[in-house]
């Protein structure tokens, strides 16, 4: 007597219920997870601000050297900073008052390495930084901090607010702060990409960096005298395009985490890991980019599809880039543990260095002329910038 077709499939599905392995209904082709494509994860290209134009006619317009040259804080480096991280090569920290605030957090890392393969912008050598606010009264946003690393045995830095800007209720063209996460980060030529958590990216231009007006913390934008400010940073990068997010098919939407640019593949990519405490179907996701304009490749229906897809199944994913076809990834374990460092092959088979990294580790960058794997930490009291040597995992 034939099977019936429910108890067949049951029969097929019980010794992966036996082996604990969660097993999701069959549904519509591309809907079940099993069968997900990477092509079913896109981005799609969003205008380039129209007011951006008008905002530079105002403001005075600065390099990224001069904001390098205008640092005004100096990192602790030598004994005063040990992160201890597993086969670490570099590290420096934060002056204790960006150590110790509980307003803003560091999330997302990049260097000079990532917007060009010579590892300099403009002929320096930098550190880039993203923070999140989260303090109390008006979001302030996201700074970056601009950390000079021509000499790496003294780090100088500064902060730089990311701005969006608009047209004010008067006509007036304005900014205002940017309120996302900042989970990853990487620059690309004279653009800054930002993580927007389930929305893709925010793209901001290095080509212009303007000085605002300073001395009141409350302040930001336009204010009645004419005047910019932007909560007291000397000065602000403003968004210029988004990448927004999506997937067909059914697939369920990726959360942007993270982000890295990985300079080791053909053609460049960029690969975004996905946060979830539990890990339960957590995936890696890679993305074309290209060199020639610094955009996502986009394919002939208008959108950029992604061009691979590892179920990592990671807990707690804070960081991931890849390195000559190896994943790298960054894992949390709460403000009391170390975290660790995962390395994955292609087909999702990973390998744990339990409590390689620091406590409170986050996105990971590749400094591929120094062969160095850079992250930092986000917990007040404990921040540090460290790399370590991957070819030692």
């Amino acid at each position: 007597m034939p099977v019936p077709r429910r108890r067949f499939r049951l029969l097929l599905l019980a010794p992966l219920v036996a082996a604990g392995l969660t097993v999701a209904p069959v549904q519509a082709a591309h809907a079940d997870p099993a069968v997900m494509a990477a092509a079913d994860f896109r981005l799609k290209e969003g205008a380039y601000s129209s007011v951006i134009g008008k905002l530079a006619a105002i403001l005075p317009s600065v390099s990224v050297p001069a904001v390098l040259d205008s640092a005004n804080r100096s990192a602790v480096t030598g004994s005063g900073c040990r992160p201890s991280a597993t086969n670490q090569v570099a590290s420096f920290c934060w002056n204790s008052g960006d150590n110790n605030t509980p307003d803003w957090y560091p999330q997302g890392i990049s260097t000079t390495a990532d917007a060009y393969g010579s590892g300099t912008y403009e002929g320096r050598t930098a550190i880039f930084s993203a923070w999140y606010y989260k303090g109390s009264g008006a979001n302030k946003g996201v700074r970056v901090s601009f950390v000079d690393y021509g000499n790496p045995s003294a780090p100088k830095y500064r902060h730089v607010l990311l701005v969006e800007p608009y047209t004010n209720s008067s006509g007036r063209p304005d900014f205002r702060s940017v309120n996302v996460h900042a989970g990853g980060i990487f620059t690309y030529g004279h653009l800054l990409y930002v993580a927007d958590t389930w929305n893709g990216f925010r793209t901001f231009d290095l080509r212009h960096l303007w000085k605002v007006s300073t001395g009141d913390k409350t302040r930001i934008g336009r204010q009645s005298d004419g005047k910019y400010h932007a909560h007291n940073y000397a000065y602000v990068l403003p968004q210029a395009q988004k990448f927004t997010s999506s997937t067909t098919n059914g697939v369920t939407r990726l959360r942007y985490s993270a982000a890295a640019l990985d300079r080791t593949s053909t053609p460049d990519s960029v690969v975004v890991p996905e946060y979830n405490a539990a890990g339960t179907g957590t995936r890696l996701v890679r993305f074309p980019i290209d060199h020639t304009d610094r955009k996502f490749k986009e394919s002939s229906d208008g959108y950029t599809h992604a061009t691979q897809l590892v179920s990592a199944g990671i807990k707690s994913m804070q960081g991931a880039t890849a390195i000559n076809g190896k994943f790298f990834v960054s894992a949390s374990a709460g403000s009391s543990s170390r975290g660790s460092l995962y390395t994955v092959t292609g087909s999702g088979s990973a390998t744990r260095h339990s409590g390689a990294l620091p406590v409170g580790p986050e996105d990971l960058s590749y400094r591929g002329p120094a062969n160095q794997l850079w992250s930092q930490t986000e917990y007040p009291g404990s921040r540090a910038v460290f790399a370590v040597n991957p070819n030692q995992f």
